[in-house]
């Protein structure tokens, strides 16, 4: 087998439903938020509001410029159900609150025919972050962030690293692989 025809076997279509443009336009700023999600996460076990409302006032403002007014009103419109679902998850036990909001804040950046790609990115982000996140906290990497709340918290698992990490690859796939 060659290697392109291995290209052939990744997950991931030649093109995603996310346009490159508007993946371009809300990757720079989605970015660094997904990031400091990541990290309070890790350190305190929380996600803050400050981000998730900045992740969304990011969508709101930007997305306008990078999507068509009809797709941008149907993104809308899944921020919101995912908030519903989000909160209807949280109130089972079954999410953390603040995992809902991040959810429900980065629901826009998401096109609606990527929802396959975006569980499969997902699935191997939250099983490289729960990997990355044990394999830290039981070796002397633990010594790198003495204080991380995350590492005494038995086996609850920061969800932020992975829902950061899940935006921003999705993001950065669509920049380049993008419509």
């Amino acid at each position: 087998m060659d290697l392109a025809a291995l290209g052939d076997l990744w997950f991931l279509p030649e093109r995603m439903a996310i346009t490159a443009y508007s993946a371009r336009w809300l990757l720079p700023f989605a970015l660094p938020i997904c990031l400091y999600v990541c990290f309070t996460d890790l350190r305190e076990m929380r996600i803050t509001n400050q981000a998730v409302i900045l992740l969304a006032a990011v969508f709101v403002v930007l997305g306008p410029i990078a999507l068509p007014l009809p797709d941008y009103g149907w993104r809308l419109v899944q921020m919101v159900a995912v908030l519903i679902a989000g909160f209807t998850l949280n109130i089972g036990g079954a999410l953390g609150a603040g995992d809902a909001k991040f959810a429900a804040a980065a629901a826009p950046y998401i096109a609606g025919g990527d929802i396959r790609y975006l569980v499969a990115i997902f699935a191997a982000n939250l099983l490289a972050a729960f990997v990355t996140h044990r394999l830290a906290k039981y070796t002397p990497l633990r010594r790198i962030a003495p204080g991380w709340k995350s590492w005494d918290m038995g086996w609850k698992f920061p969800m932020g690293f992975s829902l950061g990490g899940t935006l921003a690859i999705y993001l950065l796939i669509g920049a380049f692989r993008g419509a």
